[in-house]
C-alpha cells in the first residue's frame, strides 16, 4: 500500500479515536457533544471520498432532525425540511455568488485562447540573464495566468506540458521544476480576482471588494518570495538550475532590424530616428520604421499618461467651501434676507439678562423693531453683494479655481521614472525590442484585462459581479483576437463553468445547512466556551487558528476548510478583537498549503498526470516542501506587518 494511503488512513483513525476519547459516554452526551461528533464524522466521510457538498447536506439534515426532535418530536420533520428550503433560498438570493460563474467563464475562455505558450516564451527570453531564468519565467507566467483564470488545475496542467519538459531538457532539478510549477499555479486562489476570496467573503460576511484590495500585495509578496528563492538556489547550487546558454538567448531579428542595427545603431531609438532621415532608409520601408518607433516609445507614453493622471489627481483644486450667511440674490424671502442681514452685521436681539432692558420708569419693553430703528445707518447694507461675508466667499471660490502645488513626493517619483526610462532606453536594443513585441502580444493583453477588472472593483467603479461580467466580455474578445473563439471552445467553456459553479453553489447550500445544524445542537457555543476558558491572548488564538488551518490543509481541500471550519472560527473573532478582513488574508495565505500538502495535494496530482514517467510523485512532493516553508514565512511577515494587507483597503475605503 502506498504511503499516501497509509497517511490518510492514519489521519482518519486519529480523528475517530479522538472523537471517542474526548466525548463523554453516551448516557452523558448533550446536544453540543452531538455537534462535535457530527463535525468529526463529516471530516472522516470527506476523507473517505464522499462528495463534500452532499455529505454536509446529509449530515446537517440528520443532526438537525435530532436537534428539533429533542425539543418537539411532532414538528421535527417539518422544521428540518423548512430549514433546508430556507438555507437553499438564502444561497440562491446571495448576489455576491453571481460573480463566481462569470469569473470562471472568463478563466476558461482565456485558458483556451492559447496565450500561455507565447507568454512563457516571452517571459523566458525577458528573464534570460536572471539566474534560474526558466524557473523564474515559470513562476511569473503561472502567477499571471493563474490570476487571469483562477483555475489551479488548468494552470498546473498546461505549465506541466509546456515548462516541465523545457526545464528538464535544460538540466534543471526535478524537485525544483515541480515545485516552481505547482507553487506558481496555486497563486490563482490568492491573487484577485480569486474565487476563494469570494467564497470566504460570502461565508464570513466580509466585503469582497476589501478582500480583493487586501489580498493584492500579499499575493505579489508571495510570488516575489518564490522568485527570490529560485534565484538564490540558482546562485548557490548552479547544478540545480543551470544558466541559459548564449545560443538559447539569441533572438532572431527581422530584416529591417538587421539592416538598421548593422548600418546605423544597435540601440532602438537612435537607430530608428537616424534611419528615418536621408538616404539611410533606402533599403528599409519607412512604414516599418515608423511602426517600430511608435512601439519603442510606448513605455514612455505609458509613463507620461500615468504620471499625468497622478498630477491631475494630486493638484486638483479643493472643493469650494460653504460659507454660512451668503445667499444668492433673489433666492430667499424678505424675512430670511432680514435675518441674514442681522447675522452679517453682528447685531442680534439681546437676551433678557445682561442685554438691553427697559429704561427706569418705563413699562414698555424694548422690541425688536425699536432696536432695528435705533441701528446706525452704516449697519444696514444696501445689497447682499456688499456684505462683508461675500469677501471670504469670493476668496474661497478663487482658491478653489486654482490648482494646488504638487507635493515633493510626486516630483521624486517623476524624477525616478525619468531616470528609469533613460536607463531602459540606453540598453534598449533591437533584440529587446523583439522581446518587447512578444510581451505586447501575450503579457500586456492579460495584464490590461486583469488591471481593468481589479481596478473597477477596487476603486468602486463597479461591483464584483459587474466587473466579472466585463471580464467575461474581455475573455471573449481575447479569444476572438487570437482566433480561438469557435463553437467548440464556447461549448466547453460553458459546460465547465456550469459544472464548477454548481459545485461551489451546492457547497454553499451544504455548508449553510451544516452550520445551522451545528448551531442548533449547541456545538458552536460549546467550542466558544472551551476556547474562552483557555484564557488565550489574541496572539495565542491567532497562532492556534492558523496552526489548525495549516494542519487541516494536509487532509482537506480549501473548499472544505472554508465552508466547514470558517463558520466555527468567525464567531470567535469579536471576543479577541480580530478584524475578519485581516483574519481572512491570513487564511488565504495559509490555504495555499491545501494544494501543496500531501496526501490531498491536488496540484501534485495535476502535475503527475502530465509528467514524464520517470518523474515520481514523491519527487513532486519533495519539490513542494520548500515552497510550503515560504508560505509559512509569508504568513509570519503578514502577521508582523499587517500594513502589507491592510494599507490598500484602509487608504481606499477609510
Amino acid at each position: 500500500m502506498r504511503k499516501e494511503v497509509w497517511f490518510g488512513l492514519t489521519i482518519m483513525a486519529a480523528v475517530v479515536l479522538a472523537a471517542f476519547i474526548l466525548l463523554p459516554p453516551v448516557a452523558q452526551m448533550t446536544n453540543g457533544h452531538l455537534g462535535l461528533l457530527m463535525l468529526a464524522l463529516v471530516v472522516v466521510a470527506i476523507m473517505l471520498g464522499f462528495p463534500t457538498a452532499f455529505t454536509l447536506m446529509g449530515m446537517g439534515m440528520v443532526f438537525a432532525w435530532i436537534a428539533y426532535r429533542s425539543q418537539n418530536p411532532g414538528l421535527a420533520v417539518q422544521q428540518t425540511l423548512d430549514l433546508m428550503v430556507q438555507r437553499t433560498y438564502s444561497v440562491m438570493s446571495n448576489d455576491v455568488l453571481i460573480s463566481i460563474p462569470l469569473f470562471v467563464f472568463m478563466g476558461y475562455l482565456i485558458e483556451r485562447a492559447n496565450l500561455i505558450e507565447k507568454l512563457f516564451k516571452s517571459m523566458h527570453l525577458a528573464t534570460a540573464r536572471v539566474p534560474g531564468s526558466l524557473a523564474v519565467a515559470t513562476i511569473i507566467t503561472c502567477a499571471i495566468f493563474a490570476t487571469a483564470t483562477g483555475i489551479v488545475g488548468a494552470v498546473v496542467t498546461l505549465m506541466g506540458l509546456l515548462a516541465l519538459p523545457a526545464m528538464l531538457r535544460a538540466g534543471y532539478s526535478v524537485q525544483l521544476s515541480a515545485g516552481a510549477i505547482t507553487a506558481g499555479g496555486c497563486l490563482g486562489i490568492l491573487i484577485p480576482p480569486s474565487v476563494m476570496l469570494i467564497v470566504y467573503g460570502a461565508t464570513a460576511g466580509v466585503s469582497v471588494v476589501k478582500l480583493y484590495a487586501g489580498a493584492f500585495f500579499p499575493g505579489i509578496m508571495l510570488a516575489s518570495l518564490y522568485v527570490l528563492y529560485v534565484i538564490l538556489i540558482a546562485k548557490w547550487k548552479p547544478h540545480l538550475a543551470p544558466p541559459m546558454s548564449a545560443e538559447d538567448r539569441i533572438v532572431p531579428l527581422p530584416p529591417f532590424a538587421q539592416v538598421v542595427s548593422t548600418t546605423v545603431s544597435n540601440k532602438v531609438l537612435p537607430g530608428l530616428i537616424r534611419a528615418i532621415k536621408g538616404r539611410r532608409n533606402a533599403a528599409v520601408p519607412l512604414r516599418d520604421l515608423l511602426n517600430h518607433l511608435f512601439i519603442a516609445i510606448l513605455p514612455a507614453l505609458a509613463v507620461a499618461l500615468i504620471m499625468g493622471a497622478i498630477f491631475l489627481k494630486v493638484t486638483a483644486p479643493l472643493p469650494p467651501a460653504e460659507v454660512e450667511g451668503v445667499v444668492a440674490m433673489g433666492g430667499t424671502s424678505v424675512e430670511s434676507a432680514e435675518e441674514e442681514t442681522d447675522n452679517v452685521s453682528g447685531l442680534q436681539e439681546p437676551e433678557e439678562e445682561g442685554g438691553l432692558k427697559p429704561p427706569p420708569g418705563s413699562d414698555a419693553p424694548v422690541t425688536t423693531a425699536k432696536v432695528e430703528a435705533d441701528k446706525p445707518a452704516e449697519a444696514a447694507p444696501a445689497s447682499p453683494a456688499s456684505t462683508p461675508a461675500s469677501a471670504p466667499a469670493a476668496a474661497a471660490e478663487a482658491a478653489a479655481a486654482e490648482r494646488l502645488p504638487a507635493p515633493a513626493s510626486f516630483w521624486v517619483a517623476l524624477a525616478s521614472c525619468a531616470v528609469a526610462l533613460a536607463i531602459f532606453y540606453a540598453y534598449f536594443s533591437f533584440a529587446r525590442l523583439e522581446i518587447f513585441k512578444m510581451l505586447l502580444g501575450s503579457f500586456f493583453p492579460l495584464a490590461v484585462m486583469i488591471m481593468a477588472v481589479l481596478g473597477t472593483i477596487v476603486f468602486g467603479l463597479a461591483t464584483p459581479t459587474e466587473a466579472a461580467a466585463m471580464g467575461s466580455l474581455g475573455g471573449l474578445l481575447l479569444a476572438a483576437a487570437y482566433r480561438r473563439l469557435n463553437m467548440q471552445v464556447m461549448k466547453e467553456s460553458v459546460y465547465l463553468t456550469a459544472k464548477t459553479s454548481a459545485m461551489v453553489c451546492w457547497l454553499f447550500v451544504g455548508s449553510s445547512i451544516f452550520s445551522a445544524a451545528f448551531a442548533l445542537l449547541g456545538g458552536q457555543e460549546l467550542i466558544n466556551q472551551w476556547v474562552l476558558s483557555l484564557d488565550m491572548t489574541p496572539v495565542q488564538f491567532m497562532i492556534l487558528a492558523q496552526v489548525v488551518i495549516f494542519l487541516l490543509g494536509w487532509p482537506l481541500e480549501w473548499t472544505e476548510i472554508i465552508v466547514i471550519f470558517m463558520p466555527i472560527f468567525i464567531p470567535l473573532l469579536p471576543h479577541f478583537g480580530i478584524d475578519p478582513l485581516f483574519f481572512g488574508l491570513l487564511v488565504a495565505l495559509n490555504l495555499q498549503t491545501a494544494f501543496l500538502s500531501p496526501p490531498v495535494a491536488m496540484a501534485a496530482f495535476y502535475l503527475k498526470g502530465v509528467s514524464p514517467p520517470h518523474v515520481t510523485l514523491n519527487q513532486i512532493f519533495a519539490g513542494m516542501m520548500p515552497f510550503m516553508a515560504i508560505q509559512v514565512l509569508a504568513i509570519f511577515l503578514l502577521y508582523q506587518f499587517p500594513a502589507i494587507g491592510l494599507w490598500l483597503p484602509e487608504m481606499l475605503y477609510k
